[in-house]
């Protein structure tokens, strides 16, 4: 419950590593309807921040801003054919999945589906119908939920 010293407080953003940046933009833009709202390259690395230019938060600064994903790539990973990041739900298991939600859950499964988006769970599968899963190029799980549905 937050009390006055926390009442300001908002989630800001998340980050998760990519090893190639063109694909991994692709992804999140072309398919998840995101936009790059920011980029800082620190030489080694190079950070990409995208998130929803919802109604009033075009051009906001990031600090000012709500679920924000950042996405970091170490330079040269994209040229390790065996290279991989854990995506948290393999043994270990720790991180779990981001989601995102949309209006109408099942015209999004058949547009993901006419660009070839690979699911890990589609809502017709198991017990959770109002639910997918679907996999981003470095394998991390995103879950897709309706806006208006309970879960």
């Amino acid at each position: 419950m937050a009390d006055a010293a926390t009442a300001s407080y908002r989630f800001n953003h998340t980050m998760i590593r990519i090893k190639d940046p063109e694909k991994s933009i692709e992804f999140y833009t072309k398919v998840l309807g995101m936009d790059v709202i920011d980029e800082h390259d620190a030489g080694d690395f190079k950070l990409f921040f995208l998130a929803y230019n919802l109604p009033g938060q075009k051009g906001l600064p990031r600090g000012e801003r709500e679920g924000i994903l950042e996405l970091t790539w170490n330079k040269g990973t994209e040229k390790d054919p065996n290279f991989k990041y854990h995506n948290g739900n393999d043994e270990p298991q720790g991180f779990g999945h981001t989601c995102i939600s949309v209006d109408n859950l099942e015209k999004a499964v058949a547009r993901f589906d006419s660009m070839g988006v690979k699911f890990k769970k589609r809502p017709e599968d198991g017990k959770m119908k109002s639910i997918a899963f679907v996999y981003d190029p470095d394998m991390y799980w995103i879950e897709i939920i309706s806006h208006n549905k309970p879960q």
